[in-house]
């Protein structure tokens, strides 16, 4: 399997070209730490008028994080494939990340959000799927993720925001029931 999952990933050595290595380096940045998912997630809930969008995404980032992060990275230890090959062999575009590789969380977190989003708001859920896609793809690019990785965060992400989606309208709806309660 190592053998299929490096074949890809040199495939996108391939297609180094100065243009496209800024790019992919910019694309992979917006992801670092979940930042930014993490700051949209906050703007909706300050800004939006249906404020389940902002929790149900902050809801998928608290799980992602969690899930990614603190279980299974350290559980399965995987290395990254920039960890296992002479650095001469690959482009290295990005400082070479300190923990391990499975899953991506890059990928999690942006897919997390980009679904939790999707019931509130679909147009910027399909702008954020589109930019979750490249920051997947820029991680086997910039060599510091293996195929599987991308793919299993990617499917983790679009669990945790479907959990996100489900843990919001519950509360909602406990709150609800609660107010109903009191009349």
């Amino acid at each position: 399997m190592q053998e299929v999952e490096f074949s890809i990933l040199y495939w996108f050595q391939g297609l180094h070209n100065p243009v496209l290595d800024k790019f992919e380096v910019a694309v992979s940045s917006l992801g670092n730490a979940g930042i930014l998912w993490i700051v949209l997630a906050l703007l909706m809930v300050i800004l939006c008028k249906d404020k389940k969008a902002g929790w149900s995404a902050g809801a998928a980032l608290v799980l992602s994080g969690i899930i990614i992060n603190l279980l299974i990275k350290p559980l399965v230890a995987r290395d990254r494939p920039c960890w296992i090959v002479d650095p001469s062999t690959f482009a290295q575009l990005v400082p070479i990340p300190k923990d391990y590789s499975f899953p991506s969380g890059h990928s999690s977190a942006a897919f997390a959000f980009s679904v939790a989003i999707f019931p509130y708001y679909r147009k910027w859920s399909i702008a954020s799927l589109v930019l979750s896609v490249l920051i997947a793809l820029s991680r086997m690019y910039l060599f510091v993720h293996w195929p599987t990785d991308v793919l299993c965060g990617t499917l983790l992400g679009i669990a945790e925001g479907l959990l996100g989606i489900i843990i919001v309208k519950f509360i909602y709806q406990k709150m609800e029931e609660k107010k109903q309660g009191e009349m």
